[in-house]
């Protein structure tokens, strides 16, 4: 399986001078998720997608040896469509702004991969997202609930022809470490109290 990280984003939600995954929470956060994926030992690879959006991140995961897809920078579905057109394999897909992650809730992910499936998306619900104080624009109706997307997915890439007509799965995990992502600067305040 490889680690798709998508570093390439603008971070314009955040209303930044700089890039937001190079926002600190002990370290750059990018780091925090690319440190999870290569302790969790369930990667045969890890690659950053990044574009001419995020110069300095790239720049940082460079000298931290960190393969890279630069992309045209032109939006996350065809930066990711454009990424995972080069690949035949089974692959977790991450957003690069999840400061919590640690490598237990990628092997617990990661175990839920299943090669029949081409398109598995993690979600979290919208009472456990509100508990902890966040909110989010990215929702589906599943389970009878209303769900937010975490930036995770669990992908066949070998079974993939566009990303527009997927038959898209969804498993529901309710866990911080996932449904905490740095979409506002208030979502990074917030992070300060946890």
């Amino acid at each position: 399986m490889i680690g798709l990280v998508m570093a390439g984003g603008k971070g314009t939600r955040m209303n930044l001078d700089g890039e937001k995954l190079l926002l600190k929470f002990k370290k750059p956060v990018i780091l925090h998720v690319i440190d999870s994926l290569q302790n969790s030992n369930s990667f045969s690879k890890i690659l950053a997608v990044t574009s001419c959006n995020s110069p300095k991140t790239k720049k940082l995961l460079e000298e931290n040896d960190i393969e890279i897809f630069d992309t045209s920078g032109d939006g996350y579905v065809k930066d990711l469509n454009s990424a995972l057109r080069t690949i035949n394999d089974h692959v977790l897909v991450i957003s690069g702004d999840l400061p919590l992650l640690d490598e237990e809730i990628i092997k617990k992910i990661t175990n839920h991969f299943d090669p029949k499936k081409t398109w598995t998306s993690i979600l979290v619900t919208n009472k456990f997202l509100t508990s902890l104080g966040l909110e989010s624009d990215l929702s589906v109706n599943f389970d009878g609930q209303t769900c937010h997307y975490t930036g995770i997915s669990l992908v066949n890439s070998g079974n993939i022809s566009s990303l527009e007509s997927l038959d898209e799965n969804y498993i529901i995990m309710d866990d911080k470490r996932i449904a905490f992502n740095l979409n506002s600067k208030q979502d990074y305040d917030l992070l300060g109290t946890t």
